[in-house]
């Protein structure tokens, strides 16, 4: 299938986001950082809808070349916007940049231009909060995301195909995974199959596995699982992930593990370079 579909206001794709919140999520990310996990993926995503919204703006507004959503499993299953878009699903992105549930003001070290550093004072809308409590109940997260893109898909049967990105750091707890992620995956627009994508966390200081093309070699029965999962990458995604320095190969696909934030931000930023034209 090609992935190559135009994406416009008339003929939108969508971002569906699956956010591990259970309780193993408050660690942090390795020995070394003092951020834990459910922090570092909210700010990430939180980050790409600021991105998006950026992307999108035209002159006269928003152009809604995006639909938007974030997806929490933990001690429940169901939509993680917060303030006006509670409860709300896919989300148009004019509707996402319009209306955070607060905005934040934070600071980031930058060089002052005399050699030294200078803390910089920048705002930072937030869309969803870090929560960190219960099982981890994926084949629901699943689950609940094919109803979402099979409505999407409905709507719009010729899309650029929607892309799921699943964060955990956990087994699920409620069954086989796989089971539902292939039914996700058989979901099809005119342009190819729903991709889903993975990501693993890990609080352990080992080097990321990212974007595999094979299961052997890795690290144990888990890791396996989620690469059979995952979606392989097209090749737009591909140019992507090579021109941010990964030697991918037609086989690769759109998985890593365990990954520490850098490795999540990268993840997700490839992952979500549409090879489509934005118009």
């Amino acid at each position: 299938m090609p992935y190559a579909a135009d994406i416009s206001r008339t003929n939108p794709t969508c971002f569906l986001f699956l956010v591990d919140q259970s309780s193993s999520m408050q660690e942090p990310f390795g020995a070394t950082s003092d951020k834990k996990k459910a922090q570092g993926v909210s700010d990430a995503i939180n980050r790409l809808l600021q991105n998006m919204a950026l992307k999108c703006a035209k002159s006269e507004g928003i152009r809604d070349y995006f639909h938007v959503g974030v997806v929490g499993y933990g001690s429940r299953v169901a939509p993680a916007f917060g303030g006006a878009l509670a409860n709300r699903g896919l989300v148009p992105i004019s509707e996402v940049a319009n209306n955070p549930l607060r905005v934040e003001e934070r600071t980031r070290k930058m060089d002052d231009g005399a050699g030294g550093v200078i803390d910089k004072k920048f705002k930072f809308p937030i869309w969803f909060e870090p929560i960190a409590q219960g099982k981890t109940p994926m084949c629901q997260a699943l689950q609940f995301a094919h109803q979402m893109t099979s409505a999407f898909v409905g709507r719009f049967p010729n899309c650029y195909p929607p892309l799921v990105i699943n964060v955990t750091d956990g087994v699920a707890t409620d069954g086989n995974p796989e089971v539902p992620a292939v039914g996700l995956r058989k979901l099809a627009t005119t342009d190819g199959g729903v991709l889903l994508f993975n990501a693993h966390l890990s609080a352990k200081p080992l080097r990321p596995v990212e974007f595999p093309d094979r299961e052997d070699g890795l690290p144990d029965d888990y890791a396996k699982l989620l690469f059979r999962m995952s979606s392989p990458l097209p090749a737009k995604l591909q140019e992507a992930a090579r021109a941010d320095g990964f030697a991918v190969t037609p086989q690769s696909r759109g998985f890593v593990f365990n990954a520490d934030l850098v490795a999540i931000v990268r993840f997700i930023d490839i992952g979500t370079k549409v090879a489509a034209t934005v118009r």
